[in-house]
């Protein structure tokens, strides 16, 4: 199994996430997962909405097409793009298929 997976238009991703980190970063694998380090701390929602945040930006898409499907009060997520106009280079993410 693999971190990401494309479902028609839209990329899934699982995500671990590290709250209370020094800055907003992709930070390789953790186990099956992909790694993301936060600055916000984990309470009242604040990395889930920073998470969303962060993605929006790197993949070039609003906030509101990005949705947390699962692992609201987890680190452990699985996040939502809806249409990503860009791909980060660090991720090598094999591209949407045709």
């Amino acid at each position: 199994m693999s971190w990401h997976r494309w479902d028609g238009d839209d990329l899934i991703l699982d995500c671990h996430l590290q709250p209370k980190a020094s800055c907003d970063e992709f930070a390789g694998l953790h186990g099956e997962r992909l790694k993301i380090r936060l600055t916000a701390p984990p309470v009242e929602g604040k990395a889930n909405a920073q998470l969303l945040k962060f993605l929006a930006a790197a993949f070039g898409v609003a906030k509101s097409q990005v949705r947390l499907e699962s692992g609201e009060l987890n680190r452990q997520k699985r996040v939502r793009i809806h249409s990503p106009k860009r791909l980060p280079a660090e991720l090598k993410l094999t591209a949407r298929p045709a």
